[in-house]
């Protein structure tokens, strides 16, 4: 008995996705709940599992080909089935002989696409030294290129001094300079949001800066206690989050949405904030549902939750839509401060730059003015000027910095 096995739903927008890449080839085995194919959304990229075990009968969707929802991607018989002799199926794998063993596949037995063999033998990479971040562990090829890049960047031990490389090649040779590759599905998305957005909205950006002193003491003084009771790490995020989104509730012009073709404008009852997660295959927007409602544990973890599932690829598309607001934490890289990019059906985004130690003018009730080195943190408001007056964002920044500086927060930490 065959098994067909189809598109599944990947969000309640999403109608179609295109087959990226196949992971099994026509006559090969298959065990239940493993990966078969890839597929992108312009929403998020995904793995398709096998819904039974067996061999794979047939492909009926090639790779770079779009189907649709409910649309037949491929056939699963049972074991010792005959391939359909009609199959569109991918080129024929042709046996590579044994590789070396200084490339051979991880010893736990794990599924290695002949296209991550071919590129860790022509890398030089130990398959068995890889860890893989696919489903179940599986070595990608994003986990060849990093492992063969760190080797680059490794400075061997035996190393005489003389011999060292110039301290500028310790970055390395990127394994994209100088080629020419096709444009992702996942980058091109980006790419036609922030162009609808720069090109509907227009755009403005604020910025003001936070003396974050108290709060960067006060997450040092509860950060073990807060691990050890919520599983999670504290950073400055959730903070930045809370107050975000307490300055959005008495400031709703910076949490709608303007409709302009109809000549309204929908102020939004919930705060639902995007967090943008730098991932492997670019920028992606994981959404805090009723972040408003959240203390600061369960904005961290909720956070913490969601950035994961990014980076293992295991976000659903519902949980990239429907976000009210954004943040954009671009200090977690080094960046003092950004010019962010309000994303579309939004009016404005919030960016968090780095938090760097250096002398400012503190005025004292007793001392008066005085110099100390404090904590501070630039923070940018983008907004839709169409809506939103630099007096509106003005009055938002003020708040979000009033509430971060007073950093009343011990009793949600339990201090």
């Amino acid at each position: 008995m065959s098994v067909s096995v189809s598109l599944p739903a990947l969000g309640e927008s999403v109608t179609e996705g295109t087959v990226t890449r196949w992971l099994k080839a026509v006559g090969d085995e298959v065990a239940e709940d493993e990966p078969l194919l890839e597929v992108s959304t312009d929403k998020v990229d995904t793995e398709i599992p096998s819904p039974v075990a067996g061999v794979l009968l047939k492909i009926a969707v090639a790779e770079d080909e779009t189907a649709e929802v409910g649309a037949e991607l491929a056939v699963i018989g049972a074991a010792g089935a005959a391939p359909a002799a009609a199959a569109p199926a991918l080129p024929p794998v042709t046996p590579a002989p044994a590789a070396p063993a200084a490339v051979s596949p991880a010893d736990d037995g794990a599924y290695v696409t002949p296209l991550v063999r071919k590129l860790a033998s022509e890398s030089g990479v130990d398959l068995s030294t890889v860890q893989g971040t696919g489903v179940g562990g599986r070595i990608r090829k994003q986990d060849v290129i990093a492992t063969a890049e760190a080797a680059k960047t490794a400075t061997p031990a035996t190393a005489a001094p003389a011999a060292a490389a110039p301290k500028a090649s310790v970055l390395g040779s990127p394994p994209l300079r100088g080629r020419t590759v096709k444009l992702p599905r996942i980058r091109k998305a980006i790419a036609d949001n922030m162009h609808m957005a720069l090109h509907e909205q227009a755009q403005l950006s604020s910025v003001i800066e936070v003396d974050s002193t108290k709060l960067m003491k006060l997450r040092a003084k509860a950060g073990d206690s807060f691990a050890a009771r919520e599983g999670v790490k504290l950073t400055p995020m959730p903070f930045f989050v809370k107050a975000a989104v307490r300055a959005l509730k008495a400031h709703p012009v910076i949490n709608a949405h303007l409709n302009h073709d109809e000549s309204t404008i929908t102020y939004f009852d919930s705060e639902d904030v995007g967090i943008a997660v730098d991932s492997g295959k670019g920028l992606m927007t994981p959404v805090i549902k009723g972040a408003g409602d959240l203390d600061i544990a369960g904005i961290a973890k909720r956070t913490a939750e969601l950035a994961n599932k990014v980076r293992t690829n295991k976000i659903a598309p519902d949980y990239l839509a429907g976000a009210t607001f954004t943040i954009s934490n671009t200090g977690s890289r080094g960046a003092l401060f950004d010019t962010v990019i309000v994303p579309p059906s939004q009016v404005a985004i919030l960016g968090i730059g780095a938090t760097v130690k250096r002398p400012v003018v503190v005025s004292d009730p007793e001392l008066g003015d005085t110099i100390a080195v404090r904590d501070m943190t630039y923070v940018t408001l983008s907004y839709d000027h169409r809506l939103v007056d630099g007096a509106d964002a003005a009055r938002y920044l003020t708040t979000v910095k009033q509430i971060l500086e007073a950093c009343e927060f011990t009793a949600e930490l339990g201090l």
